[in-house]
């Protein structure tokens, strides 16, 4: 069963889905020098207001987004829902420990770990099938998978699915910092001069439908999921494994799964996180897989690093540049270190099929393969 795209919900630092195409198409950064935490010192951040955005406020903009431009409305009882995040509530758990929030009269139950999928499912009416993936920064690209399989194995014909997330915590910060992954300036992927990461927030829900139900509803089609490839390098906590073997079969297995060659694909959204090891170690398996010759790029110079919300938000700007046949930049780049074709600014092309990757901690690799659709 053909699985297709029939709305968008996004939101980042930018704000929603058309103000952040427009602005990573003109080569602009989200980030800022930002100071949220007291106890902190400041650090480059992609804040969507001057401080942490409560996971509620992200959940419910992207799913009404999306809703509304798909044209479907609440409520939706047999719609399924697939939607991860890798911190979720965290920064709630962490004003509780440290007593900022006291639990007397507070709902704990409300911020377990699946709460962002069951949030959502409630805003929807959902008594259908519900999933909340939390595979650290591969958590978007499972959440689509999985609601792509729900509905290529007949078991829903719409699914909203994405990833959400609200990772400005000290608790976050400081694990990040510890292990020496945070920028001190910016987010500069695959670039010479490259610092580390740079947190994020935001996130994006994708209305996936089966063609026959999108046809019958004479509903606007963005695009087609065509498959996937999921892996696990069982090898570290945080390090990629040296040879790239399971990343490699990622790809592997996306490809066969969607009856596509290497050669097939036009646009790579990159993972792409500007720190050392990741950087390296992509540009590596994007070479050996399909050369120098396809256009690469990673948003996170614009968006920030969105965690577990990455893949989702990845997948989205894949389906806009495939609906405006336009490249998105590497934004921050400006001395590649690698010899991949990293796209420095944005320029029109004739794209036909893209792929999202996606990277994690705990070797999570995940590859999704996401093209224009042609009825058959």
């Amino acid at each position: 069963m053909e699985v297709v795209v029939t709305g968008l919900g996004l939101f980042s630092a930018f704000g929603d889905l058309d103000r952040s195409w427009q602005n990573l198409i003109a080569g602009n950064s989200a980030i800022k020098l930002e100071q949220p935490l007291p106890e902190l010192p400041s650090f480059p951040l992609a804040l969507i207001a001057k401080k942490s955005t409560n996971l509620d406020v992200i959940i419910n903009r992207v799913v009404s987004a999306a809703l509304n431009d798909a044209g479907i409305y609440q409520p939706l009882p047999n719609c399924g829902v697939a939607i991860g995040s890798s911190r979720s509530y965290q920064g709630i758990w962490e004003q509780l420990a440290t007593k900022k929030i006291f639990a007397d009269n507070f709902n704990w139950e409300e911020t377990l770990p699946s709460f962002a999928a069951t949030f959502a499912a409630r805003k929807i009416g959902s008594r259908g099938l519900i999933s909340a993936p939390m595979a650290a920064c591969a958590t978007g690209i499972w959440s689509l998978a999985k609601g792509f399989e729900w509905i290529e194995t007949g078991q829903c014909n719409k699914v909203i699915a994405g990833a959400v997330e609200s990772p400005i915590t000290p608790l976050t910060l400081a694990g990040f910092q510890r292990i020496g992954a945070l920028a001190k300036t910016g987010c500069y992927p695959f670039d010479r001069h490259r610092e580390g990461l740079v947190l994020g927030e935001g996130g994006a829900v994708l209305v996936l439908e089966s063609a026959e139900s999108a046809i019958a509803r004479n509903a606007k089609i963005y695009g087609q999921i065509l498959g996937f490839g999921l892996t696990c390098d069982a090898h570290h906590i945080s390090a990629p494994e040296s040879t790239g073997k399971e990343a490699t079969a990622a790809f592997a297995k996306c490809l066969e799964n969607s009856n596509l060659q290497a050669s097939d694909i036009d646009y790579i959204h990159a993972h792409g996180t500007s720190t050392k090891l990741n950087d390296i170690r992509e540009a590596e398996l994007i070479s050996r897989v399909f050369g120098d010759r396809v256009a690469v790029s990673s948003t996170k110079g614009a968006t920030g690093h969105t965690l577990g919300a990455s893949g989702a938000i990845g997948s989205v700007f894949c389906l806009m540049a495939l609906k405006h046949s336009q490249l998105p930049p590497c934004v921050g780049l400006k001395e590649s270190e690698f010899t991949i074709n990293v796209e420095k600014e944005s320029r029109f092309a004739n794209l036909k099929t893209t792929l999202c990757l996606s990277f994690g901690f705990g070797g999570q690799n995940a590859v999704i393969a996401i093209g224009k659709y042609h009825k058959t």
